[in-house]
């Protein structure tokens, strides 16, 4: 593994367990140059995952991608961390165990906010904002009110 301090080719790895919800390893590793320590993470993949974006275009399934929007929408928010981690790792395993391999963004899109919606409601509007591209206040006034009516049902 290259180190991301000094891009030395090899690392050592001292410590190495299951994470919480046990759907990867987590490895502490030491660079062998600099002696720098840094956590990897090894994940099951179970299929590659292409994600068909708006005009048609390909490009690789990122976690690390989705794990940014989700944060960003739970910034500040009372979650902890090991319920974000495994609604990640619940969307992952569904795209991956659908048996397709591609994957429209439209899709992750709504698996997210179903997965947010059941999370955290500031968190799925949020992320809802920003996906259904919100333009004015009363669109956020619109979905809010939607979300809050489905809340009392």
């Amino acid at each position: 593994m290259r180190c991301p301090f000094c891009s030395h080719e090899d690392s050592q790895v001292k410590d190495s367990r299951p994470t919480e919800d046990g759907s990867a390893i987590r490895r502490r590793r030491q660079c062998e140059d600099c002696g720098a320590r840094f956590t990897t993470f090894e994940r099951i993949q179970l299929r590659e995952l292409i994600v068909v974006k708006s005009e048609n275009r390909r490009e690789p399934f990122d976690r690390s991608k989705l794990e940014r929007s989700v944060a960003i929408a739970l910034r500040k928010r009372p979650v902890p961390q090991e319920r974000t981690d495994k609604l990640l790792s619940s969307i992952q395993r569904q795209l991956e165990t659908s048996g397709e391999s591609e994957i429209l963004s439209s899709t992750i899109g709504e698996m997210v906010m179903n997965g947010l919606k059941a999370l955290d409601p500031v968190a799925y509007i949020r992320f809802a904002s920003v996906y259904k591209d919100f333009r004015e206040a009363k669109d956020f006034e619109d979905f809010a009110g939607a979300v809050s009516e489905a809340a009392k049902e």
